[in-house]
């Protein structure tokens, strides 16, 4: 346990933080999943808009680094790619 003031401080911090960066990933989990449905329902227009309101989403948790941005980029060029296979 900690002992000193400052450490009982940073202890707050890390609980604080922790619980925004897992609200952060979960919404960002719950903005794929939305995008992964739409894709295994089949509907291509469904999926677009999806990832259209996904896109912003995975971006803005790697701005604050919730995942790193090379992963939030592969993540919307996969869900992307998959999306324009479904119009093929």
């Amino acid at each position: 346990m900690a002992n000193t003031t400052s450490a009982k401080k940073a202890t707050r911090k890390i609980e604080r933080r922790t619980a925004q960066n897992k609200a952060r990933r979960s919404r960002m989990r719950g903005f794929v999943r939305k995008v992964e449905e739409a894709i295994a329902g089949g509907d291509q227009a469904a999926a677009a808009e999806a990832l259209k309101a996904a896109q912003p989403e995975i971006q803005r948790a790697a701005s604050k680094g919730i995942v790193h941005k090379n992963t939030a980029s592969r993540k919307v060029s996969r869900l992307a790619a998959r999306v324009k296979a479904l119009g093929a």
